[in-house]
């Protein structure tokens, strides 16, 4: 199995910045890519972000495009989610999903973002 620890939520004022972390252990072999989707009270959990863990190709929702950074660090098997001029509507609970090449799908618990405005 595969094991996801997200860290890095909190609180911070509407134009502030958080990064996110979601490590990885136990059989992490053939990894197709990591996510970030997000869920806020009342609505459905929906996407943010993925990356392809080989080539690191990205993929952004349009509403966090030119704000969030999706990164990863293949030696620590951890992938990163730079959060900039974060708004209110950011505010969820983040959480990191890992989809092996033929395996779906590993979920973390989940780290909550509290935006202030």
């Amino acid at each position: 199995q595969v094991q996801l620890v997200e860290s890095g939520g909190g609180l911070v004022q509407a134009g502030g910045s958080l990064r996110l972390s979601c490590a990885a252990s136990g059989r992490t072999y053939n990894i197709y890519d990591i996510g970030w989707f997000r869920q806020a009270p009342g609505k459905e959990r929906e996407f943010v972000a993925s990356i392809r863990w080989s080539g690191g190709s990205t993929s952004y929702t349009d509403s966090v495009k030119g704000r969030f950074t999706i990164s990863r660090d293949n030696a620590k098997n951890t992938v990163y989610l730079q959060m900039n001029s974060l708004k209110s509507e950011d505010t969820a609970v983040y959480y990191c999903r890992l989809n092996k090449i033929s395996t779906c799908c590993f979920w973390g618990q989940g780290t909550q973002v509290t935006v202030s405005s």
